[in-house]
């Protein structure tokens, strides 16, 4: 296997910093028809990954195995007539000397694919997962970036890496024509990445949108790329033989579709739309129709890490309890693992069953929450917890499965979900940059602050909420947060205490935004002692005590404090400059590998004295 054609040398600049990529969240990159969207496509991904595990496997035909069926294979048993999801007996037949491997353990698969991920990662942080063997890559931003370096005489110079689909002519007074060729650039540095850093090759198509990306990575395989022009997208979509070949258009829908008389491209493009929408509802209609004339609007979202593990098994026939009891037991035991390496812990467990008479889309499924005992120990290597999980499963099974009757399943899947840190609860819009620190003591009830790194800082989907409940603050004394039936006590009492206790210049909707240690303090009076910020971090060092602040804040707006809109923006604004005074701390300690992290306290006082300096004069 070659590295990546058509770029010379090691792969270009990173240029970190052109965007600040959410997970799970779009962001806009411009004009849809100015997008350059590469869709990448690992060849024979798990093959790959056994081939660089076992190097004297390179040459061979190779196929990986999972039960009676030859999940994927390498070019070299291709070309002896072997194919995907082939029967392992058929595959024996067309190339006797076949080496199979079992591929029933997905761990180093996955392993490797979000290295993958992480790898195109460096180039934009706008990657969006698609399974173990394929990414979508947004790099409109760093392609205009790059547009705007160039020269007039470098622009003339500009030349596609790989293919152009139908060997279109390419014209460079085209602004998007030169947009796609600096993608092709981009896409070839980072296939060449791949194979120089993990030794892995693939496709990528470079397109306008999502959906024609995708189509146009498999036209030349393996190992190569393709550009697709704007006037040639028509040309794609209706080379394609079925609508089933049109990515988001299920098997259920393509059924659906078969029914009215679509089968082809063009008989979608021409379908009545009234007749679809009354089908299929107008969203779906409407969608499928666009997809048909190859428009996609839909945004490359940042995946980020995984929102749920899960394990699953199939097999001709399982038809008692103690076997599904045995295949539960070993499906967990892999999805334990997996928590222990991810740190997270699930909050919920669902169970999934496929019966022997069912198609092969249908699924039957039940969820429960996992009790908080268990969850304390899950991810920390104890085995207590396999037999009351066990428990719980055999207890949704039993809800799907009458096992006082005959009954025949072909597939049961375990899968762990509502993933959540350690010690953190739903939080709001101040409170989700701080998290519990490692040092907490229970016997004071106190607890320092730290701020969480990057990765968690990434997942704020939303700094500009106006308030913040009390009843979202976590449990001062546990580090979990309270149950739903203490929940409005405690909103009581301290609704209360702002009523009574709280001094009168301080503002309700600042103390409420605090951290519940802060509010504490502030309320026991014990906040005069000086908080020292260290003066690398800051340019400012908040002296006085939280008190005082908050006074000194709220003064220079007493007589506006009618006005709903200041306040809000206040609230706006102190969130979103603590947010600034993060990244500049993180930042620091990145560079200069020294800790200084700051408390819950001295982040709050910096955010308030820094709020009063910048922001008063726009009140």
């Amino acid at each position: 296997m070659e590295p990546a054609g058509g770029s010379q040398g090691a792969p270009g600049p990173r240029e970190p910093g052109l965007l600040r990529a959410v997970p799970g969240q779009a962001v806009s990159t411009g004009s849809i028809s100015s997008r350059v969207i590469v869709h990448v496509d690992l060849d024979c991904f798990y093959a790959q990954v056994e081939m660089i595990s076992n190097p004297e496997l390179k040459n061979k035909p190779l196929g990986v195995q999972q039960k009676s069926f030859v999940i994927t294979c390498n070019y070299e048993a291709r070309k002896l007539g072997v194919k995907k999801c082939m029967k392992v007996r058929d595959a024996k037949e067309k190339c006797p000397q076949l080496v199979l491997i079992n591929g029933e353990d997905l761990t180093r698969y996955r392993e490797m694919s979000y290295k993958v991920t992480e790898l195109l990662g460096e180039f934009t942080p706008l990657v969006e997962r698609l399974g173990f063997d394929e990414n979508f890559v947004d790099l409109t931003e760093m392609v205009e970036k790059r547009l705007q370096q160039l020269q007039s005489d470098e622009l003339a110079a500009v030349t596609v890496s790989g293919h152009v689909y139908s060997n279109k002519s390419v014209n460079l007074n085209d602004t998007s024509h030169v947009r796609l060729l600096i993608g092709s650039q981009i896409a070839a540095e980072m296939r060449e990445a791949m194979y120089n850093q993990l030794g892995l090759t693939g496709c990528a198509g470079i397109a306008p949108n999502k959906l024609l990306a995708k189509l146009v990575s498999g036209v030349f395989k393996p190992n190569q790329q393709t550009v697709l022009l704007p006037e040639s997208c028509q040309d794609l979509i209706l080379g394609l033989n079925h609508i089933k070949e049109i990515p988001g258009i299920g098997y259920k829908t393509a059924r659906c579709l078969e029914a009215l008389g679509i089968r082809s491209v063009p008989d979608l493009q021409t379908f009545s739309s009234k007749i679809l929408e009354n089908k299929l509802g107008i969203s779906v209609a409407q969608h499928i129709q666009k997809l048909s004339f190859g428009e996609d609007n839909s945004s490359v979202i940042p995946s980020g890490p995984p929102q749920s593990f899960s394990e699953e098994d199939s097999f001709k026939n399982c038809s008692s309890e103690v076997e599904a009891k045995k295949k539960i037991e070993e499906l967990l035991a892999i999805l334990l693992n997996r928590v222990c390496q991810d740190g997270r812990k699930p909050h919920t467990v669902r169970l999934a069953i496929r019966r022997s008479s069912s198609k092969y889309y249908s699924r039957e499924s039940r969820q429960c929450p996992i009790p908080a005992h268990v969850i304390q120990k899950l991810g920390t290597g104890n085995c207590d917890v396999m037999t009351p999980l066990v428990t719980v499963l055999m207890k949704l099974f039993r809800n799907m499965v009458n096992v006082k009757m005959p009954f025949h399943l072909t597939l049961l899947s375990v899968c762990f979900c509502n993933l959540k840190a350690l010690n953190i609860v739903k939080k709001g819009p101040m409170d989700c940059y701080l998290t519990p620190s490692l040092s907490t003591t229970l016997h004071s009830g106190k607890r320092s602050f730290e701020m969480k790194d990057m990765e968690d800082f990434s997942k704020v989907k939303d700094a500009h909420c106006d308030v913040l409940t009390v009843g979202r603050i976590e449990s001062i004394r546990t580090g979990v947060s309270s149950r739903d039936s203490l929940k409005f006590s405690r909103e009581k009492n301290i609704n209360e205490v702002l009523h009574y206790s709280l001094p009168e210049d301080v503002d309700k909707e600042v103390f409420k935004q605090l951290p519940a240690d802060i509010q504490e303090e502030i309320l026991s009076e014990k906040s005069k002692g000086k908080c020292q910020v260290n003066e690398k971090v800051s340019n400012f060092s908040p002296k006085p005590p939280l008190q005082i602040a908050i006074k000194k804040y709220q003064q220079p707006l007493i007589k506006d404090s009618q006005k709903v809109e200041n306040r809000i923006l206040l609230r706006r604004k102190l969130v979103s400059h603590l947010t600034s005074i993060l990244k500049f701390s993180m930042n620091y300690q990145k560079r200069y590998k020294k800790n200084c992290w700051l408390s819950g306290r001295q982040l709050a006082e910096t955010a308030i004295l820094y709020i009063h300096k910048h922001v008063q004069k726009n009140v």
